[in-house]
């Protein structure tokens, strides 16, 4: 093991390096993502509304999640439901799978005798894997993608599309909420949901409802210990993450509320982002990709005074 330490040293010290812009002689050194990030104006920003935003609090903290009704409006109406008359409270995520989602909800949503009463949320919803892409602002990335003919964002969320007279659907990045379903498509209710912890399942993309994504907290989802092969499932409650509340922000008074902002990606600032991210120009890159992936891009958040606007 003593001899790849080295390569791990080289590789901290180079995801540490801060993002120093090359240049040729007498052009104008390209700006650095912090840099952007530091011009941005409070127009830039956006403030998540509090009808779509869920608290998921547990012991290790809060996991902050936006939900899309632009995508899914039935699913969301119904998680809406389900938060407000607390099915999550003292429930768990009771699925990590290594490189690929954790799962909460009722661990005993499949028995009848123990499953937990729905209150008066819906039980049959339809499927909502996909939406026309008429109507809807989609800010296209230059790249092409192998999964759909056109990515990019809309209403804050990676997206794919057909094209602009075709249909549009939320792409499974890292930090997408989906709602879990059985082999029917319209077996989803939003009761049961998954989190994308590993590589970006774009395969799963047109085949699950996609209701949000988590905003703030992916660390500590993505830290939660692993269950056993082959689906990651903890058999033995012991092992579960128990889940103290999951709560609807606009349910909380606003001094109760996160103090959290977005960066919004229909702005001259986010495509000034992600040209920064897709060329990158310091002094660790020296052969710039000239391409990137549309789950490689985060989008920022922040707290309104880490602006200092």
């Amino acid at each position: 093991m003593h001899r790849i330490r080295p390569a791990f040293a080289l590789l901290a010290v180079a995801l540490a390096l801060p993002l120093v812009a090359a240049e040729p002689e007498g052009a104008a050194r390209p700006l650095t993502t912090q840099q952007i990030l530091d011009a941005s104006q409070p127009s830039d920003w956006r403030i998540p509304a509090p009808e779509d935003t869920l608290y998921m609090d547990l012991e290790a903290g809060r996991v902050v999640i936006e939900l899309a009704p632009a995508f899914a409006p039935a699913h969301v109406a119904n998680i809406r439901t389900l938060a407000a008359e607390g099915f999550w409270n003292g429930t768990s995520i009771y699925r990590s799978h290594d490189n690929f989602v954790v799962q909460f909800g009722d661990a005993d949503a499949d028995d009848p005798a123990k499953a937990r009463p729905l209150g008066s949320a819906k039980t049959a919803l339809p499927a909502e894997f996909e939406r026309s892409a008429r109507g809807l602002d989609f800010h296209v990335l230059p790249d092409p993608d192998g999964w759909a003919p056109q990515v990019g964002f809309a209403e804050g969320f990676p997206a794919a599309r057909e094209g602009s007279d075709g249909q549009a659907w939320m792409a499974h990045c890292y930090g997408a909420l989906g709602a879990g379903r059985n082999n029917a498509p319209d077996s989803s209710i939003g009761a049961e949901l998954y989190v994308v912890t590993g590589q970006s399942p774009r395969q799963l993309d047109r085949n699950i409802t996609v209701v949000g994504r988590v905003i703030r907290g992916m660390e500590l989802l993505s830290a939660i210990r692993r269950g056993p092969p082959p689906m990651g499932f903890h058999e033995d409650p012991a092992q579960r993450t128990p889940i103290a509340a999951i709560t609807l922000a606009s349910e909380l008074p606003e001094a109760r509320r996160e103090r959290i902002e977005v960066l919004r990606t229909d702005t001259p600032t986010f495509d000034a982002l992600v040209e920064s991210r897709r060329n990158r120009t310091d002094d660790f890159y020296h052969r710039p990709a000239g391409h990137i992936d549309l789950c490689n891009i985060a989008i920022p958040v922040r707290t309104p005074d880490e602006g200092g606007h």
